[in-house]
């Protein structure tokens, strides 16, 4: 069973510990296995959430400016007739 991440942060620091795990080696199948497994729900977790902040920041700015969030996501009303 696996156990819940946190946030970021912890899966990176989680990650970080299991990768030495395994490159330190002497550990059986599978213990091997179930380390492997683990990092690549970390590895899938880590990926989302930077894929979501780069899509915050994407609103948030363009070309280097501060932009209405909001606005880029409503949708004109005039344009529903």
């Amino acid at each position: 069973m696996s156990t819940a991440i946190k946030d970021f942060e912890s899966a990176i620091a989680e990650l970080e510990q299991l990768v030495k795990q395994l490159e330190d080696g002497d550990l059986p199948l599978d213990k091997s296995l179930q380390l492997f497994e683990r990092g690549v729900e970390l590895s899938r977790y880590c990926h989302e959430q930077l894929g979501a902040a780069q899509k915050r920041i994407e609103v948030l700015t363009e070309r280097g400016e501060l932009k209405d969030g909001a606005a880029l996501l409503s949708t004109d009303d005039s344009t529903r007739s």
